[in-house]
């Protein structure tokens, strides 16, 4: 009986050691991960449309004109002396225009010589006081100009009188100066003139006459 038992009981225990083996060799059940978080979708991208720009607005004539006398202002600035007084001869010579008594108001304000500066705003004013279409263009920077040259004028008036105010009074100091030497020179004749001598001594009196002489 024993030898009987224990031929039952090993291939029981082999049959559990090979139970054993193979749920040991069996895979190991997945892990469960805690679940993964998925990404939050991006924001869709603002797209941003720049506002057309404006269009430019085509130049007027007052525009144009106010261009080509600042380049003819440049032009004339830049004259010398004996071209600036051909340049003034020509356009006095030449049929009135609104462009010509422009360009010949900034020549003659460029000469510096006495009476030009009053002779361009004659010029300008006449500009100004036209009722012609083809004025109104250059009136605009006309106006500006001949502020600016009156501008210019009173300051030269004022410098001049203050230089004529200077040289009357340099004038009257040279004069007092003139005044005061001539009082020196005749105090110093007086203190210089040689003085008097004594008065001359009287004649001597006659000697009485001898007593018994004839008279």
């Amino acid at each position: 009986m024993p030898a009987l038992t224990e031929s039952l009981i090993r291939p029981v225990h082999l049959m559990m050691l090979c139970g054993l083996l193979l749920s040991a060799c069996a895979p190991w059940p997945p892990r469960e991960d805690a679940p993964l978080r998925q990404p939050e979708p991006l924001p869709a991208p603002v797209i941003v449309v720049a506002p057309a720009p404006p269009p430019v607005p085509a130049a007027t004539p007052a525009d144009l004109a106010t261009r080509e006398m600042l380049a003819f202002q440049e032009h004339a600035r830049q004259l010398a002396p004996a071209d600036l007084a051909k340049e003034i001869a020509r356009l006095s010579d030449a049929p009135p225009a609104p462009r010509t008594s422009f360009e010949l108001a900034l020549l003659l304000a460029q000469t510096r010589n006495n009476g030009d500066l009053s002779r361009a705003l004659g010029v300008l004013d006449g500009l100004l006081r036209s009722t012609a279409p083809e004025a109104a263009p250059f009136q605009p920077l006309a106006r500006l100009v001949a502020a600016r040259l009156a501008d210019q004028r009173r300051l030269e008036e004022q410098v001049e009188r203050q230089n004529q105010q200077a040289r009357d009074n340099q004038r009257r100091i040279e004069q007092l100066n003139e005044k005061l030497e001539a009082l020196k020179a005749i105090e110093r004749s007086l203190t210089t003139r040689p003085a008097a001598g004594p008065a001359s001594a009287a004649p001597p009196a006659a000697a009485p006459a001898a007593k018994g002489a004839p008279p």
